[in-house]
C-alpha cells in the first residue's frame, strides 16, 4: 500500500494556503436577531489572523428564502437582508484584503430556488405532464415536481425549492458567467462550487439504475455525476478565473471514478483548482445511505487517504484536505471521542492527522475550538436541517412500528445530521456563548461553558493553539509538508496511522494514535525516529529514544 511519490508538483499560492470555512447564520451575530451575519463577521476579522489561516470562504450569502440554508439562490447580485448588505460584503473584502487575506464565495450554480426569476419565467412554457424518469432527490421522493402553472414536471435533485438549472441553454451558461465576472471584479478571489459535477446531464434523461429494489425512486448519479459536457463547461469557467488569477474548489459527490476527479482538477486542463472528494466522510455511510449504520476500520482510512495523497501527486492534481464543513458532522464526536477526558486529545490529534497531508487545509468554524456534535439528549424537533427532518418524517410513515429501526436511524442522526455543524460558533461563556444577544435560531451547545474561543486564545496547550501551531508549521517547512513526497508508515497497523512526508533528503514523520486506550507501536526502522527532533506534539515530554513507544490516548506528533 505504501506508494512515494516520485513528481514534483509546481508552486502556487493556493497550495500553500489554508481556508476557514463560516456558515454566517450561525458564526456571529451583531444585530440581536439570532441569526448571524456579515457584520459579525466582520468584528472577528482578527481573529482568522490569530489562527493563520490564509483565505475566508462564506457559505451562500445571497438573497435566498433559506429553505436549505441559503443553497437556493434567488438572487445572484443581491445579499439576503438578514445577512447584510452588498456593502456590507465589500467592506468584509476590504477588512481581509487589508490583513493580507483572501475571500471565497459560494456559487451555487446546479440549482438555484423556486423564487429566482428564472424559474418563475421558465413557468410560463408547457409541454409534457408526465415526469421523465424516476430519479430520486438527495432529500427523499422524487427528483421531479409537477408545476400546475406550466403543466409539466421541473428535476429538483435536491429540495422541491432548489429547481436545477438546464446548463444545455446557452444564455444560462453566459448568465453563469456574467455572475463569475460580476463578483471577481468586486474584488473576490475565488469560489466555492457547490456540487458542481451535477451541472451536464446525460442526453435524454434516461432512467436511473435500480440500485434499491424497494425504493420508489433511485439515485440516477451515472446520468449526471460526471455528464458528457461538464469538462467543457468547467474549462468555459476555468477561462474566466484564470483572467483574475482566482482559486477554485468543486464540490464532486457521488464520483467513484478517479480519472474523471483528474480530468476536472489536472494542472493543465485549466477547469477547477481541486476538488472535495467524499471518500473519507462517507466512510461510515451504509448501504442505505447516510444514515444507515456502517462502522469504519483504520485500513478503510488508510487505503482511501494513501489513494488520494499518492494519485494526486503522481498526476498533477490536488487534494483538498478537509473532515468537517456545513455538511459534516464534528469530527471529534464521529471519528474519536469528545469524551471530557478526550476531547482535547482527539481536537489535537485530528488536527495533526489533517494538516501535515499533501494539498490545501479547510478548517471549519469550530473545528479549531474542539467543538462537537449537539448532546444525545436534543430532543428531533430541536434539529433544524432539511434532510434530516425529511429522512425522519419518511421513516416514521414507513417504519413506525419497528422500534428497533428507529432507535438506530436516530444514532445516526447523533452521528451525522449536517445541524451538528450548524449550532453557533462558541466565542465565550456568556449567555448563548457570545454568538448573540437575542434567541439563536439553532440551539447552542451545552458545553460552550468550557469550549470557547476566550478560553483558548492565547491559551498554551488549547486545542486553539494546537491548530495554530500546525498551520505555522506546515508553512515554515512548506518544501516538506506541502510539496514533499508522502508515503505511509506502517500500512497494516490497526491503532496507529502514520506516514511520512520527505523532500531534498529531509523526511518528516507524523504519528497518530486514533485510540481512545495507549497502545504499543512498534517503531519501523524506516522513520528513523530515533535520531530524529519532535517538532510539535499533543502530549509533553515525547521519548523517540525506544525500538517500542508507548503511545498515549490519541496521542500524536510530528518530527523530522
Amino acid at each position: 500500500m505504501a506508494t512515494a511519490i516520485l513528481a514534483s508538483p509546481s508552486e502556487a499560492w493556493w497550495k500553500e494556503a489554508s481556508v476557514y470555512q463560516i456558515s454566517p447564520s450561525s458564526f456571529r451575530d451583531s444585530n440581536g436577531d439570532g441569526v448571524g451575519d456579515i457584520a459579525g463577521v466582520i468584528e472577528k476579522l482578527d481573529y482568522f489572523n490569530q489562527l493563520g489561516v490564509d483565505i475566508v470562504w462564506l457559505c451562500p450569502i445571497y438573497k435566498s428564502p433559506k429553505i436549505d440554508m441559503g443553497y437556493d439562490v434567488a438572487d445572484y447580485r443581491d445579499i439576503d437582508p438578514q445577512y447584510g448588505t452588498l456593502a456590507d460584503v465589500e467592506r468584509l473584502i476590504d477588512g481581509l484584503h487589508q490583513r493580507g487575506l483572501k475571500f471565497l464565495m459560494d456559487l451555487v450554480v446546479n440549482h438555484t430556488s423556486d423564487q429566482h426569476e428564472w424559474f418563475q419565467r421558465s413557468k410560463a412554457s408547457r409541454d409534457n405532464p408526465l415526469p421523465p424518469n424516476n430519479w430520486a432527490s438527495y432529500f427523499g421522493g422524487s427528483a421531479w415536481e409537477y408545476d400546475s402553472a406550466s403543466d409539466e414536471y421541473y428535476l429538483h435533485l435536491f429540495a422541491k425549492e432548489q429547481p436545477d438549472l438546464n446548463w444545455e441553454h446557452p444564455p444560462v451558461r453566459a448568465a453563469v458567467h456574467d455572475i463569475i465576472r460580476f463578483w471577481l471584479d468586486k474584488g473576490v478571489d475565488g469560489f466555492r462550487m457547490d456540487v458542481i459535477n451535477f451541472i451536464s446531464k446525460s442526453d435524454g434523461l434516461p432512467d436511473a439504475q435500480i440500485s434499491n429494489p424497494a425504493a420508489e425512486y433511485q439515485h440516477g448519479a451515472e446520468h449526471y455525476a460526471c455528464g458528457p459536457r461538464l469538462h467543457e463547461y468547467l474549462q468555459d469557467i476555468g477561462k474566466i478565473l484564470k483572467e483574475y488569477d482566482a482559486f477554485s474548489v468543486g464540490e464532486m459527490p457521488a464520483v467513484d471514478d478517479s480519472i474523471e476527479v483528474l480530468k476536472s482538477v489536472g494542472g493543465n486542463r485549466g477547469e477547477l483548482n481541486m476538488i472535495f472528494h467524499f471518500d473519507i466522510v462517507g466512510m461510515d455511510h451504509g448501504n442505505e445511505g447516510k444514515f444507515s449504520p456502517r462502522k469504519w476500520t483504520m485500513s478503510d482510512l488508510k487505503a482511501i487517504v494513501n489513494k488520494w495523497q499518492t494519485f494526486m501527486y503522481t498526476n498533477n492534481g490536488w487534494n483538498a484536505l478537509y473532515l468537517e464543513n456545513h455538511d459534516q458532522s464534528r469530527s471529534i464526536s464521529r471519528w474519536g471521542s469528545d469524551k471530557p477526558e478526550h476531547r482535547t486529545l482527539t481536537a489535537k490529534m485530528i488536527a495533526t492527522f489533517l494538516c501535515f497531508q499533501s494539498g490545501t487545509v479547510f478548517v471549519y468554524q469550530g473545528q479549531e475550538l474542539g467543538m462537537a456534535n449537539m448532546p444525545e439528549t436534543w430532543d428531533i424537533t430541536e434539529y433544524r436541517d432539511l434532510e434530516t427532518l425529511n429522512y425522519w418524517d419518511e421513516l416514521k410513515r414507513t417504519s413506525s412500528s419497528d422500534a428497533t429501526v428507529l432507535q438506530t436511524a436516530r444514532r445516526e442522526i447523533n452521528i451525522k445530521s449536517r445541524d451538528h455543524a450548524r449550532t453557533p460558533v462558541q466565542w465565550d461563556s456568556s449567555q448563548n456563548a457570545g454568538f448573540s444577544t437575542g434567541q439563536p435560531w439553532i440551539r447552542v451547545n451545552d458545553d460552550y461553558t468550557t469550549c470557547n474561543a476566550a478560553a483558548q486564545v492565547a491559551v498554551p496547550g488549547s486545542v486553539f493553539e494546537h491548530w495554530r501551531s500546525v498551520l505555522a508549521l506546515r508553512k515554515e517547512l512548506r518544501d516538506i509538508f506541502v510539496y514533499g513526497d508522502f508515503e505511509l508508515v506502517d500500512d497494516n497497523n490497526d491503532d496507529v496511522f502514520a506516514y511520512s512526508r520527505s523532500n531534498g533528503g529531509r523526511k518528516a514523520v507524523v504519528v497518530c494514535n486514533f485510540r481512545e486506550t495507549e497502545v504499543l507501536w512498534a517503531v519501523p526502522a524506516s522513520t528513523n525516529l530515533r535520531a530524529s527532533k519532535v517538532l510539535l506534539s499533543s502530549y509533553p515530554n515525547v521519548d523517540l529514544a525506544q525500538e517500542e513507544l508507548v503511545l498515549r490516548p490519541f496521542e500524536a506528533f510530528v518530527c523530522l
